[in-house]
């Protein structure tokens, strides 16, 4: 009975993504070459206008970024949470060395776009696009490995995007809200006790959160906040233990979301921001375009700050003995993961649109986030897939 009831507890979502991010990863990669494809092609104006159609009060493209996109945030908070209370993420020597890799490649690559870009206060507002590293595309790559690269590096990369998704979330939430509807802010805060008090209260029944989430989404987005951090507001006030002495128990409210939730982020939400998001049409473009500054802060921002950052800090962090090197794991590999975190795709893109109302910025942006994430996606798979071959040869 013991064994039975062992076997039937759920995989945690970053158990899931190592096992079948491939398949996400390949629908997103899917998603942004058809995008490309279509809008480079006669349908190119009835794709950008089928973005800007109104359907009640937000246009397509907003439904798609606006709400989707909190159900997608959703899903990160829920994961987030879980590790922290349940996971990688629930002690701290497990903490450590991922955390620190991923502050350094916060910092190092937004350090590197405003090298570019501080002289133009306006392109100066898309420091962050290139600190964001994208969770199925860079664990889809890694993938494709298989059993040559060890697990511990897995797991690392994967505890490294969380943390890198938990501070994308704070930057969103500090540095790109408009002005601020003390009204419906206040009303925002009123909602989030309520979900908060029913936590409290042991309240297990999902539909009341999900109920109070569509409140909240709503409040958040009309008071200033972006729209999408209510999905993780509300991620906080699911419960996690549903009793006493079972934080891994399948009957969690938290459990069932994510695990519901799953599919239909990976494989619907994500691919359809891709496909809205990447499209770029390279007709009346000048070829100065792809040697701007802004384009060229964010694609070595991502390829050259990502994997410095990372590493740096990782190496810095082993060698001083504030954290030990993942079991099994050699500096070349260390460094090849490194890489793979330039992958930004839909992070760095969602990012881009909250910088720059311009399309014009918002398109050379995309240029960047397309072309420094092929970079370290084509560049980390071959140092890797080189290493492990030399390894087992």
């Amino acid at each position: 009975m013991t064994h039975n009831a062992t076997s039937a507890r759920p995989v945690s979502i970053m158990r899931r993504f190592l096992d079948s991010e491939t398949s996400g990863g390949i629908m997103l990669m899917a998603a942004a070459a058809l995008a490309l494809i279509v809008t480079n092609s006669p349908l190119s104006h009835a794709y950008f206008e089928a973005l800007h159609i109104m359907l009640g009060p937000l246009s397509l493209s907003h439904w798609i970024n606006d709400a989707l996109m909190a159900v997608f945030f959703l899903l990160v908070g829920l994961e987030i949470k879980r590790e922290i209370l349940d996971g990688q993420l629930a002690s701290w020597p497990n903490r450590i060395l991922p955390g620190i890799a991923a502050a350094g490649g916060v910092i190092l690559p937004a350090l590197i776009y405003t090298a570019f870009n501080y002289h133009d206060p306006v392109k100066a507002r898309g420091w962050a696009v290139p600190s964001a590293t994208d969770i199925a595309f860079a664990l889809g790559v890694l993938s494709l490995l298989g059993t040559r690269v060890p697990a511990s590096l897995k797991v690392f990369l994967a505890t490294l995007a969380i943390l890198d998704d938990l501070a994308a979330v704070v930057i969103i939430a500090i540095f790109y809200t408009s002005e601020l509807s003390m009204p419906y802010l206040a009303a925002a805060f009123a909602t989030f006790i309520v979900l908060l008090a029913m936590n409290r209260m042991g309240v297990m029944k999902l539909l009341p959160y999900l109920i109070g989430g569509a409140v909240l989404w709503f409040f958040v987005l009309n008071s200033g906040v972006h729209a999408t951090v209510a999905g993780v507001v509300t991620a906080l006030t699911i419960p996690l233990n549903p009793a006493p002495g079972k934080p891994d128990d399948m009957t969690s409210p938290l459990h069932r979301l994510e695990h519901a939730l799953a599919k239909p982020v990976s494989f619907i939400i994500v691919p359809l921001f891709g496909f809205a998001n990447a499209g770029i049409s390279f007709s009346g473009l000048n070829a100065s375009v792809f040697g701007d500054m802004l384009t060229l802060g964010v694609m070595i921002g991502l390829f050259v700050g990502k994997q410095l950052g990372v590493f740096g800090a990782a190496w810095l962090a082993i060698k001083t003995g504030f954290a030990e090197k993942p079991a099994g794991v050699s500096w070349a590999q260390l460094y090849g993961v490194a890489i793979l975190c330039g992958i930004g795709f839909t992070m760095s893109i969602f990012i881009g649109l909250l910088s720059f109302p311009s399309e014009f910025l918002q398109t050379e942006t995309k240029i960047g986030v397309l072309s420094g994430s092929a970079l370290s996606a084509v560049i980390g798979y071959l140092m890797l897939r080189l290493i492990t071959t030399t390894r087992k040869a």
